[in-house]
């Protein structure tokens, strides 16, 4: 496991209670010994004018996972993580459901973390895939 903070699904959810997690209405829903999944609705709250989920959605979505994980890798005592670079790129449209972000670390350096967040759909395609660089800092 490279979690070096313990938490269960139910503290992860708590840190959403008065952030952008709630508005969005995301919600985690499996941690693995390497990976973090959270679900996000597609609705009013999360599409954009013609219906379909919005890119800045998804952005968010893929933020809150690398950055989640990001921190629970590092000594809360000792260090942070903070994001540096995201990027996305949208394959497909969704317009009702959920989606499923997944996020697995690419490379967990000393300063530098790197994360890929894949967003699926209800029925496992390919609806955006980012990649997030998170600085680790000194408490």
């Amino acid at each position: 496991m490279i979690w070096k903070t313990p938490i269960s699904l139910a503290q992860l959810n708590e840190f959403g209670i008065v952030n952008m997690m709630k508005h969005l209405a995301m919600e985690f829903t499996e941690i693995g010994e390497d990976f973090i999944v959270a679900k996000m609705p597609v609705d009013e709250r999360t599409q954009q004018p013609l219906g379909l989920l919005h890119g800045g959605a998804s952005v968010a979505l893929a933020e809150t996972l690398g950055s989640c994980a990001a921190n629970l890798c590092l000594d809360p005592t000792k260090e942070y993580a903070l994001g540096l670079e995201i990027n996305a790129n949208h394959i497909r449209s969704v317009r009702n459901g959920y989606v499923y972000g997944k996020t697995i670390p690419v490379n967990l350096g000393k300063r530098i973390q790197i994360w890929r967040i894949e967003i699926r759909d209800e029925e496992g395609k390919l609806v955006c895939e980012s990649r997030i660089t998170m600085a680790v800092m000194q408490v």
